[in-house]
């Protein structure tokens, strides 16, 4: 959104370029000036100067006489320079200026007599507490208007009301513990008021906001989400607020919610969310489920639910939502996850069970995966019948689980593994380990850890790594092949005359 501030990247000290371009500053075909590390604006600025960019200076304050001679400005931003006050009108005459960004600044209002052309205007990072209904009198043009991280308390229905083209409001960060209503902005689509201190929002607030696509409450003080929302809603952000329930009844005719995040709320069960039809992401992270949401969605592409007390994964949980694609139940406390409980998520890539209580990879996940992250479970061995119908999967997480060994035929029935970790196993380091490894290798399967808990004189090396493991398998092949040769040369023409040394494991049976 914001525009390139090229100048924060070691501008030259010394005059630009051009001749005529002022001291500190870079100047660019006489209508981009780039400066830095001023006290005041520049009396010598050329006036043909489209766009002008101050930035990490000194400049207390602004005043009508900087741009008296700056009649075709377009946009002006300066960024992190100490302003704290606007002479009255100073911008009055730019009847050409179109953005205007004074953000990282000091300032305690919002400037005065504001050109009539402007449709950008960003003041975040400001000290501004109040706003008056006559700070954005005439701004029939303004599109994007943000208040960021500033003091403000309060948000009346008239402060506002003259932004009738405004599409764009941000007031994140500020001071406000409750919003009145109506807002007459019938060309607003995106509206955030995220980390203030909202415990109420008025029922009328959004009678007149019938445009809004993107909405954003989170990081609040709200027990229960506002009702009345407008019915052209895309996406509804709620997370980090006081939640305990959720009354889907009241948003059945958000017919267009396709994005609702309600993650590090209170929220100890979720029911009815099927009402939101065209639902497609659904995040309830860090709350307190004990068992995952009943009848989602079938239009569901994304469900995280990870970091809650979820016990169990059944069929019944997943039988509807075929379009699903990632499924986040991480940091739980699964412990049953029933064969077969995903089969008809026949679009799932992503799963991810990570920190959870299972012993065994579950059965019949859905061939369609290209990530499975099982870090952290007590999980003992892999077997082919749990992965040969992953021919998709491409990154495999067996990070800190139990494992010793590796199936040869389950490594080699995932065809298209590409990441393999397998960090923090107690892994026993025999010659079959080796073997596994020149299977990972003809794959060009990345490996990470590997570490030998066992036996003893190998421990912490690496059974894909370690020179010294490499050697000794070596080593064991060539006394393996020179064994085999000398039996070879040893053996008698005439079976009838075979002599067996019984003293030898390699022959356990008997000549007649």
């Amino acid at each position: 959104m914001h525009l390139i501030y090229a100048f924060f990247i070691l501008l030259s000290l010394s005059d630009g370029f051009n001749p005529n371009c002022p001291g500190r500053c870079n100047c660019d075909s006489m209508q981009l000036v780039q400066c830095y590390r001023l006290t005041e604006v520049p009396s010598n600025i050329p006036s043909t100067t489209k766009r002008l960019y101050i930035s990490h200076s000194k400049i207390q304050h602004l005043q009508l006489s900087d741009f008296n001679q700056m009649l075709a400005l377009e946009d002006f931003i300066l960024l992190a320079s100490g302003t704290e006050s606007v002479e009255n009108d100073t911008f009055k005459t730019l009847g050409t200026l179109k953005t205007l960004e004074l953000w990282k600044n000091k300032l305690r209002q919002v400037p005065s007599a504001l050109p009539a052309s402007l449709e950008v205007l960003i003041l975040n990072d400001n000290s501004i507490n109040v706003l008056h209904g006559s700070d954005f009198e005439g701004l029939m043009k303004l599109k994007i208007l943000e208040l960021k991280n500033n003091l403000i308390s309060s948000l009346s229905p008239s402060m506002l009301s003259s932004l009738v083209s405004l599409q764009s409001l941000m007031l994140d960060g500020n001071d406000m513990e409750a919003i009145a209503g109506p807002q007459l902005l019938p060309h607003l689509t995106h509206m955030s008021l995220e980390n203030n201190k909202l415990h109420l929002i008025s029922g009328s607030f959004f009678t007149s906001l019938q445009s809004l696509q993107f909405l954003s409450f989170s990081g609040n003080f709200l027990t229960k989400i506002p009702i009345n929302l407008p019915k052209s809603l895309l996406s509804l952000k709620m997370e980090r607020n006081q939640l305990r329930m959720v009354r889907f009844r009241d948003m059945k005719h958000l017919e267009n919610l396709s994005h609702l995040y309600l993650s590090e709320n209170l929220l100890s069960s979720i029911n009815g969310a099927q009402q939101l039809t065209n639902l497609t992401t659904l995040e309830l992270s860090q709350n307190q489920l004990q068992m995952l949401p009943f009848r989602l969605p079938v239009k569901l592409q994304k469900l995280d639910c990870s970091n809650n007390l979820i016990q169990k994964v059944t069929a019944q949980d997943f039988q509807d939502l075929r379009d699903l694609k990632h499924l986040f139940l991480d940091n739980n406390i699964v412990s049953l996850f029933e064969a077969g409980a995903l089969q008809r998520c026949s679009q799932l890539s992503n799963l991810a069970l990570e920190r959870n209580l299972l012993l065994s990879i579950p059965l019949r996940l859905p061939g369609t995966l290209a990530r499975l992250d099982l870090k952290g479970n007590a999980i003992r061995d892999i077997s082919e019948r749990e992965v040969r119908d992953l021919k998709q999967l491409h990154v495999l997480n067996l990070r800190n689980n139990k494992i010793s060994a590796l199936d040869l035929k389950a490594l080699e029935s995932l065809p298209r593994l590409r990441h393999l970790y397998l960090d923090g196993n107690p892994w026993n380091c025999t010659c079959s380990r080796l073997k596994a490894r020149e299977v990972l290798m003809a794959k060009g399967t990345d490996v990470r850890g590997g570490q030998c808990a066992a036996p003893a004189e190998q421990q912490g090396e690496s059974w894909m790594s370690s020179k010294k493991i490499m050697r000794q398998y070596e080593h064991h092949l060539y006394l393996t092949e020179k064994s085999k040769e000398t039996k070879k040369k040893s053996k008698p023409e005439d079976p009838s005359s075979i002599s067996i040394n019984m003293d030898d494991d390699d022959y356990d049976y008997e000549i007649d």
